[in-house]
């Protein structure tokens, strides 16, 4: 793409990463490549991406050789930016300006999208529980290549008994199938955050889904048992017969498989 640097167009056009908007850009055109081409299926799976400010990620996408791009951005100043992008990139670009927690993604024309973002840290965990929400729901989102804060990543891929095992976890390993691809240094970043980061995807798995019926009530009980964490679930819920689950009652959250959670879920509430 003849364009010049990300850091040049941001000077040009005077654009500042806004705290309020939990932005911080990633310029390393070897990470965002890398990023782009994680994603599985890029060529012939709309992408999605969420936050693209600058827009680096967002051309490490068409440059993967993604056909149909739809940008999600909140920050209306990336604009003059996003602009150029759309200019250069043969009709394959499309940019919505409007809060992505707001956007309904089943409204965007694809019967089966990929999602890849470097999320704005301070909406990334509520946008991954909507998402997993619309997979369990069926809609049909292929993939998701995201970026995390490496703490949060941790939370999403632990295992039970995992010291970040919690409620992320137990909702994403029920209806998918997750890993850490890579960690990604706070020096790549403007502005350096103070925490690391790390690309996570994750995929969802039709077998899991299948055997969700309702993964509001499984995020309620994650929520009640894993508020509490360090005391028994017979403390936290004294009124269960936890024996006809196969417990005693003095495990605690961390010790529970996702599907005894679903099972939990599907007979408690």
């Amino acid at each position: 793409m003849n364009l010049p640097p990300v850091s040049e167009m941001m000077r040009e056009c005077g654009l500042e990463p806004k705290k309020q908007f939990g932005q911080n850009f990633l310029f390393d055109l070897n990470l965002t490549g890398r990023i782009a081409r994680s994603v599985p299926n890029i060529e012939t799976t709309p992408v999605v991406e969420v936050g693209p400010g600058p827009a680096g990620l967002t051309r490490a996408i068409l440059m993967a050789g993604a056909q149909r791009v739809v940008a999600i951005e909140k920050d209306k100043t990336t604009s003059p930016i996003l602009s150029q992008i759309i200019d250069v990139s043969d009709g394959r670009l499309n940019v919505i300006y409007d809060d992505a927690l707001r956007v309904d993604f089943s409204e965007l024309g694809f019967d089966e999208y990929a999602i890849c973002a470097n999320l704005p840290y301070n909406v990334g965990t509520e946008l991954l529980i909507g998402w997993l929400q619309k997979i369990a729901a069926g809609e049909k989102i292929q993939s998701l290549t995201l970026m995390f804060q490496r703490e949060v990543a941790l939370r999403i891929t632990a295992r039970p008994g995992d010291e970040h095992y919690g409620r992320l976890a137990v909702l994403t390993s029920l209806i998918a199938d997750s890993k850490i691809l890579f960690d990604v240094p706070n020096t790549a970043f403007v502005p350096r955050p103070k925490v690391q980061s790390a690309v996570v995807q994750i995929i969802p798995n039709t077998d899991k889904i299948s055997k969700i019926k309702d993964l509001s009530k499984i995020e309620q009980i994650t929520a009640k048992l894993f508020g509490q964490r360090r005391k028994m679930i017979r403390g936290i819920m004294p009124n269960v017969n936890w024996e006809q689950f196969g417990l005693t009652g003095t495990e605690r959250a961390e010790n529970l498989s996702p599907e005894m959670f679903a099972t939990l879920a599907e007979n408690l509430l």
